[in-house]
């Protein structure tokens, strides 16, 4: 029986079980929420086992990749910190609260203001004056104009899968054909050899199947979507099948609404310099956000503390793939930045 067979026969009896995990750790803080922020309600979950604890506002990937499903993933992150999760503008239960964004509304300048404000929100709601900042994928090129232009909000941020330059797509597109050619996957290697290097003249939708096969090229490190999201969000007691579609289309319809900028970002022209602690979770083996670009950007970067951790056989979505070691690099790492 294939892991999606088993998935979704057995969805009714992993989402009552994850129900009661999240129930039983009874936490001090456990709120499912909307926030309102840049005009609009944005879903949220925010759990923690001490109301003094860190707060920590995770920003998800796709973009709009919703992270809100993965409450049973990071349970262990919460005897350490508060952690906030939220749908951003246009995805999953914050779409179908507030429809569509408007064309043109979505941009990475829009969702980085949408950040700041939520996180004024979070400093009334729960008494705090700063926050721990982390961006995931996509999620850390916005983030990573936050924690640039507003460190008094931020106490240390966190690049979890870093975005960094844009010629890090063409070196997306030699790892992927490399590993395919090793590995002799014909069809992928076909595919990619029609589609050509030079990631400036993709089509989204060239560059969206070089990515689908980024993610599920090395069959020795864990699929991020089938191994890691897909089960996380068919188990989340959170999510009905409603829910799940309106992730589905916030993730194509935010890809449309951001190709153009995300094909040309580049962090150096964000920020090399911060003014709070600066880190990076990046996966060892991550093709998508090439880790080798990540540490060069990385390595430019002046803080007034700096820390890199890679993450073991691991390729895209390095925190909720290695949870248990995204935990240590947390408490080992970055809660002593933060605190100082």
């Amino acid at each position: 029986m294939s892991g999606i067979v088993s998935t979704m026969m057995l969805r009714p009896f992993l989402r009552r079980r994850n129900a009661r995990a999240l129930r039983d750790a009874g936490r001090a803080i456990d709120e499912v929420v909307w926030i309102q922020a840049a005009g609009i309600d944005h879903f949220a979950t925010i759990r923690g086992t001490r109301e003094t604890n860190p707060v920590l506002v995770f920003l998800h990937g796709g973009p709009g990749a919703s992270q809100t499903i993965f409450g049973r993933t990071t349970l262990g992150w919460e005897n350490h910190v508060t952690i906030v999760e939220y749908d951003q503008r246009g995805t999953g239960k914050t779409r179908r609260r507030n429809g569509a964004p408007a064309p043109g509304e979505l941009t990475l300048d829009r969702l980085a203001k949408d950040v700041v404000e939520v996180v004024e929100e979070l400093r009334r709601r729960l008494g705090i004056d700063r926050v721990i900042l982390a961006g995931s994928s996509v999620g850390s090129t916005f983030g990573l104009k936050v924690a640039a232009e507003r460190p008094d909000l931020v106490s240390a941020y966190i690049g979890v899968d870093q975005n960094s330059i844009p010629e890090a797509g063409d070196e997306t597109y030699r790892l992927t054909l490399e590993t395919l050619r090793r590995s002799g996957r014909a069809k992928g290697v076909r595919e990619l050899e029609r589609i050509g290097p030079g990631h400036r003249r993709w089509s989204q939708a060239e560059f969206d199947r070089i990515v689908r096969w980024a993610i599920s090229a090395d069959r020795g490190i864990p699929d991020m979507v089938m191994d890691v999201m897909f089960p996380a969000m068919m188990t989340s007691p959170l999510h009905t099948m409603r829910d799940i579609h309106d992730i589905s289309t916030g993730i194509e319809d935010s890809m449309t609404a951001l190709y153009r900028e995300l094909v040309d970002f580049d962090a150096r022209a964000v920020a090399t310099r911060f003014a709070v602690p600066f880190f990076v979770f990046q996966g060892d083996s991550d093709a998508v956000t090439p880790t080798e670009f990540a540490r060069e950007y990385f390595d430019l970067v002046t803080a007034p503390v700096k820390g890199w951790q890679l993450a073991p056989n691991c390729g895209h979505l390095a925190a909720f793939t290695r949870p248990e070691a995204f935990e240590r690099f947390l408490v080992e790492s970055v809660l002593p930045a933060a605190d100082g």
